[in-house]
């Protein structure tokens, strides 16, 4: 059953109701969710330990069958909470190659896309 999002939902130590938070939660709230941890190198420059993912950053995986590879962010998918890399791809039945799903907080930001003035006036603000 799904309930309608709260914004004044207060914080609930049950693993369901997180769950359900997190499943509930409106796109603009989900975008902040999908957030990795910086490289040692990004963490000094800004000075913050983690941001939101974005297409064309360069993210690093650090954990499951794909750790230690690195590529580009091709697809931030919202809705599934889910990240799709260049390079990080399975095979399937028919030959083909299909992006294999990752979830941001198994990332390392590596270097940023800063195409985006107003996202790297908001990471330099702090």
């Amino acid at each position: 059953m799904r309930s309608r999002f709260s914004r004044e939902w207060k914080r609930s130590r049950k693993p369901s109701k997180q769950r359900a938070y997190q499943r509930n939660a409106p796109l603009h709230i989900r975008h902040r969710m999908m957030a990795a941890h910086l490289s040692k190198e990004l963490n000094r420059k800004y000075k913050r330990r983690s941001i939101a993912v974005r297409k064309g950053d360069q993210v690093k995986v650090m954990r499951g069958q794909f750790k230690g590879k690195v590529g580009r962010i091709n697809r931030a998918d919202l809705k599934k909470q889910r990240v799709y890399i260049d390079g990080v791809e399975v095979n399937k039945k028919d030959g083909s190659k299909a992006f294999y799903p990752l979830h941001p907080s198994k990332l390392l930001i590596i270097d940023l896309n800063t195409e985006d003035k107003k996202r790297m006036a908001a990471v330099n603000r702090g």
